[in-house]
């Protein structure tokens, strides 16, 4: 954290382009970036693991994400969920953590028939609320993992999925 405070936002923008770009938007990402290390280095002196240390509530450590600038409340929740699955973050709950409503999970959720095909991201975030409500954003990784995997835009190989028994699609 100390090397990455001291950066200029030029050092950081010339990170961000060279040798070749680091995300598909590396002039608004230099920002973001540059941003979140500031914070970081202010707020929460230097440690960026005072933003979920002590156990805290799933509530606050979503919204602790949603104050740097560039965090929305997909990005906020997905990035405590990956603390809480990925990393084991104790939380005192995980109800503030929601899926990331996008394509797959949209795509999924709809050929299952949990959703309506065209579902607004609000709907695929209350049914999955709805069929898990102590931990919500437990079933993104795997929703998601079946979209890149089997249940593809275009041609699904329904036969190789594991959802296969159950999904409306598949059954015809």
């Amino acid at each position: 954290m100390n090397a990455l405070s001291s950066l200029s936002i030029e050092q950081v923008r010339d990170f961000m382009f060279r040798p070749e770009p680091l995300h598909r938007f590396p002039e608004d990402m230099s920002q973001i970036f540059f941003s979140a290390v500031k914070r970081i280095a202010e707020i929460h002196q230097g440690d960026a693991s005072a933003i979920w240390s002590n156990s805290p509530s799933s509530a606050t450590v979503v919204y602790r994400f949603l104050e740097f600038d560039g965090a929305g409340p997909k990005i906020a929740s997905m990035a405590a969920n990956i603390l809480a699955r990925d990393f084991k973050v104790a939380f005192v709950d995980y109800f503030s953590i929601d899926v990331s409503p996008d394509v797959h999970v949209g795509r999924v959720f709809g050929r299952l028939g949990l959703t309506p095909r065209e579902a607004k991201p609000e709907q695929l975030i209350y049914r999955a609320r709805s069929l898990y409500p102590v931990f919500p954003g437990l079933i993104d990784f795997p929703v998601w993992e079946i979209g890149r995997t089997w249940c593809k835009p275009s041609r699904p190989d329904c036969e190789s999925c594991y959802m296969n028994d159950v999904c409306a699609e598949a059954q015809g």
